[in-house]
């Protein structure tokens, strides 16, 4: 499994507004800028994020994005979840409980399958961005995630 460029990027613009949700609204301009990434990128995430209600939009003068949320409502398994689709390693597997294969009964790997499944999901449903942030060396206002 890898995580495509979409859900990495999501995940920094949610630490980015993480850190600086008390300036309140931030611009998608500010976040690529210390983030070094594209604002185009960015605004093809944002409607994902928004559709989902993790964001906070203002529009026109001093309009921008914050979090629907405090970063302790956050986890990195939902933020991927919602950039990625399935976080399953294998096609067949939907979700832990759904497997879409003829060969279920009889699949001898499908177990391995499955616990790799249960595994990455528990684990990233497990940090929150708040853990990320708690983590996080003490640079002021100068990093990159």
């Amino acid at each position: 499994m890898k995580i495509s460029t979409k859900g990495r990027y999501a995940l920094r613009m949610l630490l980015d507004l993480s850190i600086h949700r008390e300036d309140g609204y931030v611009s998608l301009k500010d976040i690529a800028q210390r983030q070094g990434v594209s604002k185009k990128y960015l605004e093809q995430i944002v409607p994902l994020l928004n559709k989902s209600n993790l964001l906070r939009t203002n529009r026109g003068y001093q309009g921008g994005y914050r979090l629907a949320k405090e970063p302790s409502n956050y986890t990195v398994g939902e933020i991927l979840r919602i950039t990625e689709g399935s976080l399953a390693p294998v096609v067949c597997i939907t979700d832990y409980d759904n497997v879409d294969c003829d060969r279920a009964a009889s699949c001898l790997t499908l177990p391995i399958w499955k616990g790799l499944y249960k595994t990455i999901t528990e684990y990233l449903d497990s940090i929150t961005l708040q853990d990320i942030l708690d983590e996080m060396p003490d640079h002021g206002n100068d990093y990159c995630i």
